[in-house]
């Protein structure tokens, strides 16, 4: 089920569309880079550091939100469209649980978003490493906090394809993706000001969605350790950097949030009339 998954994601056409819009925004990004370092040449180690930093990760919230659009436009169709259609009422007429085909289908949209993130993203990190010499501390855990943000997007989408349309699933689970990096930027602004109340709004958002938690543990992995020196007391303003690494427990809270949700998609679609 996993197999067929990836072969059916690999037909459809915003697959394509996705490929394009990466290839656009590595190249934008090689040009961006290479500029940097062609207007600001003296730029002394630690400013390009902070410069190459905030750009990468500009980027690579990029990168995530392309691959946020794939998973959740891919993870609607593959059940809402199904059952909407009937070919999935064909498919369990035969032998085969209904979990069976939910746990084989977030498997193959799974493989789907780590693959991207891991290619797109190695790319972009050599185009940075080419063009300005920078290699980030710890890209290995970046690009899978990257992909533990796709893996828990796909997962809600496809939770909310059991109980709703293809497109309405799509948008539903993109627009919580947004509104939770909205609601992560708000918080930052709140520390930054002193304002425990508005903190708390990011602090709550990353909870209820971890999305923007792993983005943030992404970030910090794949910015330079010596930053939140460069920067000091400003340390709290750029929108693209974080200040901390992601604790033991919130990853572990992040990969129980997965398979709750995953568990609660398997029980909607179990009792759903087909």
């Amino acid at each position: 089920m996993a197999a067929l998954t990836l072969r059916e994601a690999a037909r459809r056409r915003v697959l394509r569309s996705l490929a394009l819009l990466t290839l656009v925004l590595l190249a934008l990004s090689a040009w961006g880079f290479s500029r940097i370092e062609a207007e600001f040449g003296d730029l002394t180690s630690g400013e390009s550091k902070v410069i190459a930093s905030i750009i990468l990760n500009l980027v690579m919230f990029g990168l995530s939100l392309i691959a946020a659009l794939g998973t959740a436009f891919l993870a609607g169709p593959t059940l809402a469209g199904e059952t909407e259609s009937g070919i999935a009422l064909a498919m369990l007429a035969r032998p085969v649980h209904r979990f069976a085909v939910l746990l084989g289908k977030w498997l193959g949209l799974a493989v789907f978003g780590s693959g991207f993130v891991a290619i797109a993203g190695l790319a972009q990190l050599l185009i940075v490493y080419a063009t300005v010499g920078y290699w980030p501390p710890d890209p290995v855990t970046g690009l899978l906090f990257l992909a533990a943000q796709a893996i828990t997007l796909l997962t809600l989408g496809l939770l909310l394809s059991t109980a709703i349309s293809p497109m309405a699933s799509g948008i539903t689970a993109v627009g919580l993706f947004g509104a939770t990096w909205i609601a992560g930027v708000v918080g930052m602004v709140g520390h930054a000001l002193g304002n425990a109340s508005v903190a708390r709004v990011g602090t709550v958002s990353r909870v209820l969605l971890p999305t923007d938690g792993l983005w943030h543990g992404a970030m910090y992995a794949l910015q330079d350790a010596t930053v939140p020196a460069q920067l000091g007391p400003r340390f709290d303003a750029p929108p693209f950097l974080s200040q901390t690494g992601l604790t033991t427990l919130y990853v572990v809270w992040a990969a129980l949030w997965v398979a709750v949700v995953l568990g609660l998609a398997a029980v909607v679609f179990q009792r759903r009339d087909l």
